[in-house]
C-alpha cells in the first residue's frame, strides 16, 4: 500500500465514523447530506458571483457565511440525534434535510439570476425541484409516521 492509499485509508477511518455518528448510516443518509453540502456550495458560488456583480460583496458577510454553513450542516445531525431519542425512523433528519434543500436551492436560484446566469439555467426546473423535494420528503415523513404508529400499536 502506497503512502497516498495509507493517508486516504486513515482519513476514511476517522471521517466515516464521525459522519455516521452525526447523521446516521446508509446510502440515503450519505446522499442527503452530500446533496445539502453540494447545493450549499452552489449557493456560495452563485452568491459570490451575484454580490460581485451588484457590488454588494462584503468580507464580513462571507465570514459570517462560514458560521451559517457550519450551522446548516449541523441541523440534520440534530435531527438525527432527536430521531434516536424518540426511536423514529429518520423523520426529523428528513424534515431538516428537506427544509435545507428547499431553502438552499431557492437561494441558489435567486443568486444565479442576480449574477446574470438566468439565460443558462433551467429556472423553471429548479423551481419544480424545490417543490418536489418538499413534497417528496413530506410523503416519506408521512409514511414513516404511519409505520411508527403501526409498529407501536402492534406492541
Amino acid at each position: 500500500m502506497g503512502k497516498e492509499q495509507t493517508v486516504a485509508s486513515a482519513i476514511g477511518a476517522v471521517a466515516l465514523p464521525i459522519f455516521e455518528f452525526l447523521y446516521g448510516e446508509g446510502t440515503a443518509v450519505m446522499g442527503a447530506v452530500i446533496a445539502v453540502a453540494f447545493f450549499i456550495g452552489m449557493d456560495w458560488l452563485s452568491g459570490s458571483a451575484a454580490s460581485r456583480k451588484d457590488k454588494t460583496y462584503a468580507s464580513h458577510y462571507g465570514i459570517d457565511g462560514v458560521f451559517r454553513t457550519f450551522f446548516m450542516l449541523l441541523l440534520p445531525a440534530g435531527g438525527h440525534f432527536l430521531d434516536n431519542i424518540m426511536s423514529s425512523p429518520g423523520i426529523l433528519f428528513g424534515i431538516l434535510v428537506a427544509g435545507l434543500l428547499h431553502h438552499t436551492i431557492k437561494s441558489m436560484t435567486a443568486n444565479a439570476i442576480r449574477a446574470g446566469w438566468a439565460d443558462w439555467l433551467p429556472v423553471g426546473i429548479l423551481e419544480k425541484v424545490t417543490v418536489w423535494v418538499e413534497s417528496e420528503i413530506e410523503s416519506k415523513i408521512d409514511r414513516a409516521f404511519k409505520r411508527q404508529i403501526d409498529r407501536n400499536s402492534s406492541h
